[in-house]
């Protein structure tokens, strides 16, 4: 029987390794063993067998050595297939790139992690060029929510197959990007931690773009501390800086009370509103207001469109003017050409007005933690959204107005479980922060998990 190393947290492995009880190659010939018996094989893309294997004998090697590069020595990690792994074509879930040039060099995030001793083991499907909160792909598949208990229902996106790995238990940590939602709509959905850091927190070179001003990285994994572990790393730094959970009395959270409610399940807010009490019952003082930038950011889409379908336009634009627009998928297809109406005049209003109200928000909100619902809903089933177009961008969209609110604001977030919600599926609480403020989101992250997780001392 294979050993479920890919079920635990980076914590609990790590003690694995460094005392000697697994071995890197053991940990590794394991995890390639689980992904390949799983019944859902539209996870990942491709497995990096080869590349998995050599890495974890070098790891092996080290630790025998007595050269230990750290606490994510011979850990796996999985990428989502944006980022550029030396030796094969990057696909961002999209066939009409299979037969790309294959990248001459890694990214630079993924030469970070490596460099940190972890082992990458294989590429996880998505949303095709990230261009949806759901995940459903015709190409690779639609990795099914592993929590999932009556019948097929979303991952979430558009690291779709980031969530379902970590979920199902085959890799302790997977690596997405966040450009509207899609690393903490798969956390949410999925009932595991998706930490999104501020933009610019890491080197984007090597990462497939889906809009520049909005695109962000972040884990998804077990635990927070899992997340400050990677965050560290990912940063090119060879110890994580000491981030300890800060004392809920001292922490002030923002809960609004306009958007971000609206259409919401009662399962959904039944749970956020439960570990918004723990919350307070530790000490956190929350206090409920309007925030106005919130209605102003529907409205400026309403009037000139989104900024991220500017930018995704400008993009593909040649693509979708050729004969690949045939090979993707006509809903991405759909989406993006809506960017060519956006005039340069509309898109400068966007840019002008998103400063704006950065800036207002900002000293809004200050010091103080933002918290609410990362969705609205729960993962709904995959059938309906397939065959229906007009419930695919209903439910898109709503799925992806809580977290891009984030984006748009320049926001760090983390989603953190909080309980179940309708069909018996998780919820998330989305804890944020503006922009540059990722070490104290995430000391309060780890307060805050402890409290909701019953794991508080």
């Amino acid at each position: 029987m294979t050993k479920s190393f890919g079920a635990m947290s980076i914590a609990q492995l790590s003690v694995l390794i460094q005392n000697g009880a697994a071995d890197p190659v053991e940990v590794t010939e394991a995890v390639l063993e689980g992904i390949e018996a799983h019944p859902d094989q539209s996870i990942f893309t491709e497995l990096l067998a080869d590349r998995a294997l050599e890495e974890a004998k070098s790891s092996s090697a080290r630790l025998k050595a007595g050269r230990s590069r750290g606490l994510l020595e011979g850990i796996p990690v999985a990428w989502k297939d944006l980022f550029d792994i030396k030796g094969r074509a990057t696909t961002a879930g999209s066939k009409v790139l299979r037969d790309a040039p294959v990248a001459e060099d890694d990214a630079a995030v993924v030469t970070a992690l490596a460099q940190a001793g972890m082992v990458a083991v294989g590429c996880t499907n998505m949303s095709e060029f990230a261009f949806s909160g759901l995940g459903i792909n015709p190409h690779y598949g639609t990795p099914h929510n592993p929590r999932s208990k009556d019948e097929p229902r979303i991952p979430g996106g558009s690291s779709s197959g980031a969530g379902a790995a970590v979920a199902a238990g085959l890799v302790p940590v997977a690596i997405g990007t966040d450009t509207g939602g899609s690393v903490r709509i798969p956390a949410a959905f999925n009932g595991i931690v998706g930490y999104k850091a501020t933009r610019g927190r890491y080197p984007m070179g090597g990462v497939f773009p889906l809009a520049k001003s909005l695109d962000s990285l972040g884990p998804l994994c077990r635990t927070v501390q899992d997340a400050i572990w990677v965050d560290a790393a990912m940063r090119g730094l060879t110890a994580a800086p000491k981030i300890t959970p800060s004392s809920l009395r001292q922490t002030d959270v923002i809960i609004p009370d306009n958007v971000v409610f609206d259409g919401a399940e009662a399962g959904v807010v039944a749970a956020f509103e439960q570990g918004v009490e723990w919350l307070v019952a530790e000490g956190a003082s929350v206090t409920r207001v309007t925030i106005p930038a919130f209605d102003e950011i529907l409205a400026l889409m309403g009037k000139y469109g989104s900024l991220v379908t500017a930018e995704a336009f400008a993009l593909h634009r040649e693509r979708l003017a050729g004969p690949e627009a045939d090979l993707m998928d006509h809903r991405v297809v759909q989406r993006t050409r809506l960017g060519q109406t956006i005039t340069m005049p509309d898109y400068i209003a966007i840019v002008e007005a998103r400063e704006r109200l950065i800036a207002e928000v900002n000293r809004m909100v200050g010091d103080s933690l933002i918290a609410y619902p990362s969705v609205a809903h729960v993962a709904p089933p995959i059938a309906a959204l397939e065959a229906n177009d007009d419930l695919f961008f209903a439910t898109n969209g709503k799925t992806l107005r809580n977290t891009m609110l984030g984006n748009f604001l320049d926001w760090c977030g983390v989603s953190i479980p909080c309980g179940t919600g309708d069909a018996d599926m998780p919820v998330g609480l989305l804890l944020s922060a503006t922009a540059g403020r990722d070490e104290a989101l995430l000391a309060a992250s780890l307060s805050a998990e402890a409290v909701i997780t019953g794991d508080s001392v």
